[in-house]
């Protein structure tokens, strides 16, 4: 139990709530959308619908009074659950995210949801949607797992590490429960997701785009070069990409264009004003340039990064209406465009329809060298679905995305019971399809992990691959590495034959492998020494599916080495410069048990290991004033027979002597008031 002053607010993941009322969509078609475009009708066919899965959805309740998610008990919809933020009355909705999130997990009615017979367990931690004790999250997985729970949707969390909120998931996942986390909605910057979904054992669900005509893109182009865009909010698509002459036009105001000359051409201004105090709404700054006869707008940021702007929204007047494109680009683009752009510079822009890209607002990775996230995108924006009052919304937000893929879950659990958690991931996360930018390249995997949902491919699938990342760790001294894929036939039909490629936009890295019965060994070499990440994916076609394998490669100046004896692990560093001192992090695979020590080139420690298995090794490399960084990992198959003091007590060995310090002062002073 975790005391009332350790509680602390954690920051939930809010759906962003828009309705473009230009859309044509109906609501009905919204939904059927969003379930569609992630392939839920091959599995509906094969009378999947989530039957007899038991999926708990950890939020702000369910409203059961909701006609496609009517009634409470096991004559219910909502089957049960408990309610932690008023123990007396039962986990109602009052808030709306949770019956959101339900909707598209489970809704049975006019609204049919991924999985509609799906049994729903609420466990109501929240009334108000803003704020939740870690307490609540953390009893309600532990009230989930005595409950029998086969699935957990989790679209809630907070912007940092926590590892109680982790360790609870972790005892979930022991226990055979899938854990499926959103994201987060603190994108477009990188490491920004947050607990539960940083952990190496929950499905993390970033947002992408959804199957409708506001899923809308841009390309921006000057010569050959490429930037990143994002259209603004209520904009529309261009029937033909717009060209035009680049000139700066301030921050937008009527003062800023009154001596320039900006008929044809498109304005490149900057978000904000230079006056304390002052406003310049999007709105503003798009009338003042189509009054002045601008072709288009680009908005940089007034800070590094890219931004989502909105043109419609409470700051637009109400018979406010966009007449010329806008899009936005990064504080660092625009003010290198700024200072380099001339009389005849050219820019070219188009904003077109585009479902399979990732939401601006999704939180990225990366959150450990040592495995990729998040695991996938499912569709997070303009998705319509079950709210307060028996009603329905069009909402946006991780919160959104990751209930497609709870749903996902139940299908195939319905389908096969008896998998357990790594497998269910593998075939969720190894059978999504391609997100792209808007120049069709392969999103980073930070960005959209292996890919978008896709539950026929999922369902369809008959080889569950392990694990379903792979990580290579390369340097100077050892340019090459060799891992291994695990498979096996759901069906135990033998294993067919097998292609196999690499995809990666680094064209310097070279690609081997050999099918040896239920393996793949592929080798990865670098031939460039350019130190770097980089990423890729591993294709298997097995002639029916094709499964997709990210990888992550790190190429590093310095070599780390970490042999095994009796337990005893002992590191070495070969490093091309001199160095002066390594801190070595040794952290056991998919959990939180880290251990440190520190090395010199002349002096090397070691670290015991209890556990048998993976572990994952980083060493920070102290040469001259910076620091470097070496990766390992390594394969422990022999545990130590020493116990460590550290390791008895589960704290610090500093602590103990601080403590013990502490008590030997005391127990001085209390002797001399006696004699006193």
């Amino acid at each position: 139990m975790i005391e009332k002053s350790l509680i602390f607010s954690l920051a939930v993941v809010i759906c962003i709530s828009y309705f473009i009322s230009e859309s044509v969509e109906d609501e009905q078609s919204i939904l059927s959308k969003s379930i569609q475009l992630v392939g839920v009708q091959t599995p509906r066919q094969h009378g999947l619908n989530g039957q007899g899965v038991k999926v708990g959805i950890i939020d702000t309740g369910i409203d059961f009074n909701h006609p496609d998610l009517r009634g409470y008990g096991s004559l219910g919809k909502v089957f049960g659950g408990y309610n932690y933020v008023n123990t007396s009355e039962k986990p109602l909705d009052t808030n709306g995210h949770g019956t959101e999130v339900a909707g598209i997990v489970g809704a049975n009615g006019n609204f049919s949801g991924m999985a509609p017979k799906s049994q729903l367990f609420a466990y109501k931690v929240s009334s108000t949607g803003e704020a939740v004790s870690s307490e609540y999250i953390i009893q309600a997985i532990s009230q989930a797992i005595d409950d029998k729970m086969n699935v957990i949707n989790i679209s809630l969390g907070v912007n940092r590490t926590n590892d109680g909120l982790e360790n609870a998931v972790d005892e979930a996942v022991k226990k055979g429960i899938v854990i499926v986390s959103a994201a987060g909605n603190n994108g477009p910057d990188n490491q920004t997701i947050g607990s539960p979904g940083r952990d190496f054992n929950v499905i993390t669900v970033g947002a992408s785009y959804n199957n409708i005509t506001s899923s809308l893109v841009s390309t921006f182009e000057i010569e050959s070069k490429q930037y990143d865009a994002i259209p603004m909010l209520g904009v529309n698509a261009l029937q033909n990409p717009i060209e035009g002459k680049i000139i700066y036009g301030g921050y937008g105001r009527l003062k800023d264009l009154e001596n320039l000359d900006v008929k044809g051409a498109i304005l490149l201004e900057q978000r904000g004003s230079d006056t304390k105090g002052e406003k310049v709404f999007f709105s503003e700054k798009e009338k003042n340039a189509a009054d002045r006869g601008a072709i288009g707008l680009v908005v940089f940021n007034n800070k590094n990064g890219i931004f989502f702007g909105e043109l419609i929204g409470p700051n637009s007047t109400r018979d406010y209406h966009p007449r010329i494109p806008v899009i936005s680009i990064s504080g660092e683009d625009g003010l290198k465009l700024k200072s380099t752009s001339s009389d005849n510079t050219v820019g070219r822009f188009n904003i077109f329809y585009h479902p399979d890209f990732v939401a601006p607002f999704s939180s990225r990775g990366p959150v450990s060298v040592f495995y990729v996230k998040p695991d996938l995108v499912a569709p997070g924006v303009f998705v319509n679905t079950t709210t307060l009052g028996g009603k329905y919304n069009v909402t946006s937000g991780t919160s959104i995305a990751a209930p497609h893929v709870t749903g996902a879950v139940a299908i195939l659990l319905q389908k096969y019971p008896n998998l357990d958690p790594l497998s269910i991931t593998s075939l969720i996360t190894t059978t999504t399809d391609p997100v792209t930018d808007a120049y069709g390249n392969t999103l980073p995997i930070e960005v959209a992990g292996s890919g978008r949902l896709n539950t026929t491919r999922a369902e369809s699938a008959n080889l569950i691959i392990m694990p379903h990342s792979l990580i290579y760790n390369l340097s100077y001294d050892h340019p090459n590495e060799t891992k291994t894929l695990k498979l096996r036939s759901i069906s135990d039909s033998p294993v067919p034959k097998l292609k196999v490629q690499f995809l990666s936009r680094e064209a310097s890295l070279a690609f081997n492998y050999y099918v040896n019965n239920n393996t793949i060994n592929t080798q990865i070499t670098d031939n460039t020494k350019k130190i770097g990440n980089y990423d890729g994916f591993i294709i298997v076609d097995d002639s029916k599916t094709l499964y997709r394998i990210p990888v992550l490669i790190h190429l590093t100046k310095g070599t780390l080495e970490a042999n095994q004896k009796n337990g005893q692990i002992n590191f070495s560093i070969d490093y091309p410069e001199k160095w002066s001192y390594a801190k070595i992090s040794l952290i056991r695979s998919g959990s939180h048990e880290v251990k440190t020590t520190a090395i010199t080139p002349n002096n090397i420690r070691t670290l015991s290991v209890h556990s048998i298995g993976e572990y994952w090794i980083q060493a920070d490399i102290k040469v001259g004033n910076e620091t470097d960084h070496a990766y390992q990992t390594l394969m422990v198959n022999q545990v130590s027979e020493n116990i460590d003091f550290e390791d008895l007590l589960h704290i610090k060995v500093k602590q103990v002597i601080i403590i013990s310090s502490i008590l030997i002062v005391t127990c001085i002073v209390g002797a001399t008031v006696r004699r006193r």
